[in-house]
């Protein structure tokens, strides 16, 4: 394994961040790294990256123990931070000059680096512009750039397409795939579970500080091939409604967005026709279907909750 974190335990005060964390990121491949709000996601990928220490645990990258102050193996990793890093006043050129420096490129070898990545992230004819009058997704394609420019041998991706528009989405999201298959492992983690779904090798769903299932797409969606996934669009949504589907044997979650339903329940069980008769006695329905089951149905069912609920901060 390119990085192991092993029974990783990290305490903010009373708080539990990471829970006896085991998370396992194979050399070569591009990890997605899922959980709702507060799961403990941010927190894994820094203490990984050695930016704050663990409580307890085993933490190994490269084959060496990691820590805050291991800078041998911080000069092998890159990291996209949710946040826009370059600097506004830094043209793009100088911006990639200035972190190639900081992991101790110099001379040719720099500006040979600089040059591969302004071509890679699309930025050479704005190389002389300064990032402060880019668009977001240009400053989100600046703001990779910088992680690449030393060529790390694995590159942590936080939410890296957070607020931009579809057009630079589609190209980051090419662009992670060319530098997987350059040999560049990556661990990436995203609200969006297409994201994920389309460019992901294996995926861990975190919950409560711990990873709570592995495995490719096809292994995560066999979990729950014994249930059934129902959306439905009630007419008249209430509290009433939601109880009483709750109550329908072999219901096992139900979560509730404005008056869209997404109802979990166990396959061949005829509950469709049955929460139909409930909610056509609570006000109707404007539409039902059954799905089979997909990777936003696992996560659903193993945290009970969305991949962009609101419901906590980011740890």
């Amino acid at each position: 394994m390119l990085a192991v974190m092993k029974d990783v335990v990290k305490r903010y005060g009373g708080l539990m961040a990471l829970d006896h964390l085991d998370l396992n990121v194979a050399e070569g491949e591009i990890l997605g790294l899922l959980g709702p709000n507060g799961a403990g996601k941010t927190t894994a990928i820094r203490v990984l990256c050695g930016l704050i220490g663990a409580d307890s645990g085993v933490i190994e990258v490269f084959g060496q123990g990691q820590g805050v102050n291991n800078v041998g193996v911080k000069r092998l990793m890159g990291i996209v931070t949710q946040e826009i890093t370059v600097f506004g006043e830094l043209s793009a050129r100088e911006s990639l000059r200035y972190f190639g420096r900081l992991y101790g490129l110099k001379g040719t070898e720099l500006e040979s680096n600089v040059n591969r990545v302004l071509d890679f992230v699309g930025l050479a004819e704005h190389a002389k512009k300064k990032p402060k009058k880019f668009s977001g997704g240009m400053q989100r394609r600046l703001n990779i750039g910088c992680a690449l420019v030393h060529r790390p041998k694995l590159l942590i991706m936080d939410e890296p397409t957070v607020g931009i528009d579809p057009q630079s989405r589609n190209h980051i999201l090419e662009s992670v795939k060319k530098i997987a298959s350059e040999g560049t492992t990556v661990i990436y983690t995203s609200h969006y579970m297409e994201e994920v779904q389309a460019i992901c090798d294996r995926i861990s769903i975190m919950d409560a500080g711990r990873v709570i299932a592995d495995g490719t797409l096809e292994q995560l969606v066999g979990k729950i091939q014994h249930e059934d996934t129902i959306k439905m669009t009630a007419a008249t949504p209430s509290n009433a409604l939601t109880e009483d589907i709750r109550a329908i044997s072999g219901v096992k979650n139900v979560t509730v967005t404005g008056n869209e339903y997404v109802i979990v329940s166990g396959a061949d069980s005829g509950n469709i026709n049955r929460i139909m008769e409930v909610a056509m006695r609570r006000g109707g329905i404007a539409n039902i279907t059954a799905a089979k089951p997909t990777l936003e149905d696992v996560f659903l069912t193993l945290t009970g909750r969305k991949l962009r609920d609101d419901d906590g901060g980011a740890l």
